[in-house]
């Protein structure tokens, strides 16, 4: 018997291969599996109930979307964190993104300016935290953040820009991830997307990137000045 079809039924080795693909990149994108964390076959075999043919491929597919190293004779491991990588990033992001924004701003429709108002107010309304007085990640407002932020740079007309930006995206979400509870506490998120959709509908093309950079670049230092005071393990220059 195949052990990949174990407890799945009939599904396909290829569903299986992406959907095993999926739960591992969102383990480590939350940081459920932490940077530097050595990936254990047998571990990983275990937890999500597959086999190691779509196990090696789901791997070898985060190798190279830059998540895990592959190391000779020593398996994988979830990449480490770095401030340089953080800076870098940050860096392209603010650039790339400010790029599909302007040509979004280029190409703007009112079906467009319609559906980012609705993002802004669904987005607004739902809360960051699960709970009133303390931290609880609300997975439901990252879902329609990610969504606000899509929809800025969604009809700059590059499907290639598009899929550059959710990759730097999901990069930049797992340093996110490590210090999402004091930026919690140190941001009004709301404020700032409010101001990036104000410039955006005032035609305002030079404001509203230099807002969006804005935006990144406060995340960004929260979360270097958040790594430098913590005991997580941190690639340092």
């Amino acid at each position: 018997m195949n052990v990949d079809f174990i407890n799945k039924g009939a599904e396909s080795p290829a569903t299986l291969a992406t959907n095993v693909y999926e739960r591992l990149k969102a383990d480590i994108l939350s940081t459920a599996l932490e940077p530097g964390r050595k990936l254990q076959l047998r571990f990983l075999m275990q937890h999500y109930e597959a086999g190691q043919t779509p196990l090696r491929e789901a791997l070898n597919r985060l190798s190279t979307e830059d998540l895990v190293i592959g190391k000779e004779q020593r398996g994988f491991f979830v990449k480490p964190i770095s401030l340089e990588e953080l800076r870098e990033l940050t860096k392209t992001r603010c650039w790339v993104e400010g790029l599909a924004l302007r040509e979004s701003m280029a190409n703007s429709s009112p079906q467009w300016e319609e559906s980012l108002v609705i993002a802004h107010h669904r987005l607004e309304r739902m809360p960051r935290s699960l709970h009133p007085d303390h931290f609880e990640d609300n997975p439901q407002w990252e879902r329609l953040h990610r969504a606000f932020h899509a929809l800025l740079i969604g009809g700059c007309g590059s499907r290639p820009l598009i899929s550059f930006c959710e990759q730097l995206a999901d990069r930049l979400y797992r340093y996110r991830a490590l210090s999402i509870r004091k930026a919690f506490r140190e941001r009004k998120v709301n404020d700032e997307h409010t101001r990036i959709l104000k410039a955006v509908l005032d035609r305002d093309v030079a404001e509203a990137v230099d807002l969006l950079q804005q935006h990144y670049e406060r995340t960004a230092v929260i979360i270097e000045n958040d790594l430098q005071h913590t005991d997580t393990t941190v690639v340092r220059e």
